[in-house]
């Protein structure tokens, strides 16, 4: 990686449209726990979301748009920016989404300037077909219970997104500054995934990174100021999330499984996008 600033030439035009969208990544981009109500056992998520949006600006601008989603959760970065990242260039998009490392920051003995390393090499390969790609920073820790004594390393993971994308002409969905995303009502029980109005304001910062109009205001202000939580009440909470999904979690480690072993993409090959559709995105 290079620190010097990008010629005017390498950065991404602004407000462009896009008719074949594929989104890789983890559980993030594969949309837990944004549940789709219409589809049991199947989550609809950001990504999803984003591509109704594009394939409104697409259908106004008179073209057609298509959209795949190879995200699988518990993925870590070698099978993203591997296999994943071999299907996704394979569909020829114009704009590929890629999310990744995550999972791997939350190793022990986790490298960071390998991690960015293979992030900024994916992302010439992607450059090199010509099409666009949009990235995104993990949210700020500093109030997660579990993962906040690593608020460093993602500081670090986050820096280093913004200078590969600086550098090869990326978008970014910044969540690090997304203040609100740092509410608990944001997150799912599990604490780990986002809500459906999480997933929505993702959806919306993302449209707003790629350049196109959104009410800001609706996305990026905090939520109205919820009860106060006792102590023990949020022990109890902590005690619960401890028992049933912090646990469930440790053992998978131990075992040396992920969530996602059974698990394949939801969306393999680039279909119509029903931009109209009430959550923002079934076809």
């Amino acid at each position: 990686m290079t620190p010097e600033l990008p010629e005017a030439t390498h950065l991404p035009a602004r407000g462009k449209t896009w008719s074949r969208y594929v989104a890789i990544g983890d559980s993030f981009t594969e949309g837990m726990s944004d549940v789709d109500p219409h589809l049991e056992g199947r989550y609809i998520g950001w990504a999803d979301r984003l591509a109704a949006h594009l394939a409104t600006l697409a259908g106004e601008a008179g073209h057609d748009f298509a959209y795949a989603n190879l995200a699988v959760r518990g993925r870590l970065l070698a099978d993203v920016i591997g296999p994943q990242l071999d299907a996704a260039i394979a569909l020829g998009p114009d704009l590929v989404s890629m999310v990744g490392g995550g999972n791997d920051i939350l190793r022990a003995r986790a490298d960071l300037d390998s991690i960015a390393a293979r992030l900024e090499a994916a992302v010439v390969r992607i450059r090199a077909t010509g099409a666009d790609v949009l990235l995104a920073t993990p949210v700020d820790p500093a109030d997660a219970p579990l993962i906040r004594h690593l608020r460093g390393r993602h500081a670090i993971h986050t820096a280093n997104l913004f200078s590969i994308a600086q550098q090869h002409g990326c978008y970014v969905i910044n969540q690090w500054g997304m203040h609100a995303l740092r509410d608990w009502r944001m997150w799912a029980e599990d604490r780990i995934h986002m809500t459906s109005e999480g997933h929505r304001r993702v959806a919306l910062s993302a449209l707003s990174a790629l350049g196109h109009s959104t009410d800001r205001a609706d996305w990026s202000t905090p939520l109205p100021a919820g009860p106060v939580v006792s102590r023990r009440e949020w022990a109890a909470a902590n005690a619960a999330w401890a028992r049933e999904h912090l646990a469930p979690w440790v053992q998978r480690r131990l075992r040396g499984a992920s969530s996602g072993d059974q698990v394949t993409a939801k969306r393999p090959a680039l279909l119509p996008v029903d931009g109209t559709a009430s959550w923002d995105g079934r076809t």
